[in-house]
């Protein structure tokens, strides 16, 4: 992933309710969160393929943070 797209996702996350990132299960999440971040940035396929498996290892950390 690209640094734009890092601190968008990033910014999406910290933006939104605890509540939300919490209530939804894994797979929700990360479709949640990709659609979000498609949203603001133009994705191509491979991009959201990086972004799909960045947010997964990182889901742990994004329900801890948020």
């Amino acid at each position: 992933m690209t640094a734009h797209h890092l601190r968008q996702l990033w910014q999406l996350i910290e933006a939104n309710s605890s509540e939300l990132l919490h209530e939804l299960d894994d797979h929700s999440l990360v479709h949640w969160l990709v659609q979000r971040l498609r949203e603001r940035c133009r994705l191509n396929r491979e991009e959201e393929a990086e972004a799909r498996r960045y947010i997964y290892s990182r889901l742990l950390l994004i329900r801890e943070i948020s």
